[in-house]
């Protein structure tokens, strides 16, 4: 295989587009915990940046390995159009082996169990634990919703991301209110993103018999998961801006709000997968403006 076909091949099984996004979900737990209290620092800022990077792709490349033998019976392209540059999923197409995929995997672990090395003990512990729970998170997730009868694996599942900005938090502050309000914040975001992804991808869901939300509940109590979960995330991220963020944050976060309402709007009047499709950037965008607009916040108050 030709050298450049095989670097679109791992692009896409990294998702490589998105990477940008993750170090800086790390980071803004982390630059909250500086504006806590936390003295300043560029070596542990840039530690935290390649930290999130390679754990979060680590990840990324887990799911396909657990999923490389169903994911041969999709039907539909528009999920993995959008998640993937190159618009193929790497090991079912025989671009990328199994075996390959899973050492990808490992040196990207690795280098994550390097580098949390370097954070200070004992929340170099803290870390730890929240990336063996991540990883087997999404093993769970993966597993689980493929024989379910209530969307335990959505639940559970989706807290994996709901723990890495806190990770990127503890890399150097304690347990207080300002992990309980992001952990209130993040957790219903993710779970709207969650049925939003799973209403675009409800064909190859159903080829399959995936107990997604849609598979649960149909197209209809999809919908209503995604805008119950939205509305919840609204009221969260409205208490977290006003009791622990500053000003600056509000007008990004209002930016995002917005952007989240619009989505929920598209999603109403979707009726097909090209049609859901088009709130997923929305989500995406509302996601990287939160997060700016902590680290903005946090940086003009260190």
């Amino acid at each position: 295989m030709l050298i450049k076909e095989k670097l679109k091949a791992y692009i896409d099984l990294t998702r490589a587009h998105f990477a940008p996004v993750w170090p800086l979900l790390f980071v803004s737990g982390l630059m909250l915990a500086f504006r806590n209290g936390g003295v300043f620092s560029w070596e542990l800022l840039i530690l935290a940046i390649f930290i999130g990077l390679f754990g979060f792709e680590a990840g990324m490349v887990l799911n396909d390995i657990i999923d490389h033998n169903i994911d041969k019976k999709d039907k539909e392209n528009t999920l993995t159009n959008y998640w993937r540059p190159f618009k193929e999923r790497p090991i079912p197409s025989g671009k990328v082996s199994f075996r390959e995929a899973i050492m990808v995997f490992v040196v990207f672990v690795a280098i994550t169990v390097i580098l949390i090395l370097f954070v200070p003990f004992p929340n170099l512990v803290y870390i730890y634990i929240i990336m063996v729970y991540a990883y087997s998170m999404e093993v769970f997730y993966q597993m689980v919703k493929r024989k379910q009868k209530f969307p335990i694996a959505q639940i559970l599942g989706r807290t994996d991301l709901l723990l890495f900005p806190i990770a990127g938090y503890l890399l150097i502050g304690q347990f207080n209110i300002t992990i309980v309000f992001y952990l209130l914040f993040m957790y219903p975001w993710a779970l709207a993103h969650l049925g939003a992804n799973d209403l675009v991808d409800i064909e190859n869901d159903q080829a399959k018999e995936l107990k997604t939300i849609a598979g649960l509940y149909g197209v209809k109590g999809n919908k209503i998961w995604v805008h119950a979960f939205s509305a919840v995330h609204l009221l969260t991220s409205v208490l977290f801006v006003i009791f622990d963020l500053g000003t600056p944050a509000i007008f990004g976060f209002a930016i995002s709000w917005i952007l989240i309402i619009l989505a929920n709007l598209l999603i109403i009047r979707g009726k097909e997968a090209k049609d859901w499709v088009k709130p997923l950037p929305m989500f995406h965008a509302s996601l990287l403006i939160y997060i700016l607009s902590m680290i903005i916040d946090s940086a003009l108050l260190i």
